[in-house]
C-alpha cells in the first residue's frame, strides 16, 4: 500500500474515531495487515470514505466489515450508504457471498438495519462507546 494512501486512511480514522468521538484507543491494531481496504476519494483527491473488509475467520466466523467511516464534510451526501453498498459488494466479490458480522456503534443500529443487519447479541462497551454485535445472513 503506497504510503500516501496509508497516511490518508490513518489520518481519517484518527480524525473521526479518536478526535471527533473523543475516544482514546489504539486504532492501529494489527488487523489492518489482514484487511482489504476500501477507499473512496473525491475529485480533489481527498479521502471521503473508508472501510476495511475481512474474510471469515479473521475477526469473526463470518466475513466482516469494520472502521466504516465518512469524513465530516462529506456526510450530507449519503456516502455512508454508498460506502456500505460498495463494501458489501466488494466483500461478496472477494470472499464469496456469505454471512457478515459487525461490531456496530449502538447509535447506528437503524443505519445497519437498512442493509439487512440484525442485532445478534447483547450490547457491550468498547473503548467507552456502546456497541452491539450485528449479523447479516
Amino acid at each position: 500500500m503506497p504510503s500516501l494512501i496509508l497516511y490518508d486512511l490513518l489520518r481519517l480514522r484518527s480524525e473521526v474515531f479518536v478526535v471527533e468521538q473523543n475516544c482514546v484507543f489504539q486504532d492501529i491494531d494489527r488487523q489492518d495487515m489482514d484487511a482489504h481496504h476500501l477507499l473512496g476519494y473525491n475529485e480533489a483527491g481527498e479521502l471521503a470514505a473508508y472501510a476495511r473488509l475481512f474474510d471469515a475467520g479473521k475477526c469473526y466466523e463470518e466475513a466482516s466489515i469494520g472502521r466504516v467511516i465518512v469524513a465530516q464534510p462529506f456526510r450530507r451526501y449519503s456516502l455512508g450508504r454508498e460506502l456500505m453498498r460498495q463494501a458489501l459488494a466488494h466483500s461478496d466479490a472477494l470472499f464469496g457471498p456469505q454471512a457478515n458480522k459487525i461490531g456496530a456503534q449502538q447509535h447506528l443500529e437503524r443505519f445497519y438495519n437498512e442493509f439487512g443487519y440484525e442485532q445478534c447479541g447483547p450490547m457491550y462497551v468498547e473503548d467507552g462507546i456502546p456497541h452491539i454485535p450485528m449479523r447479516r445472513a
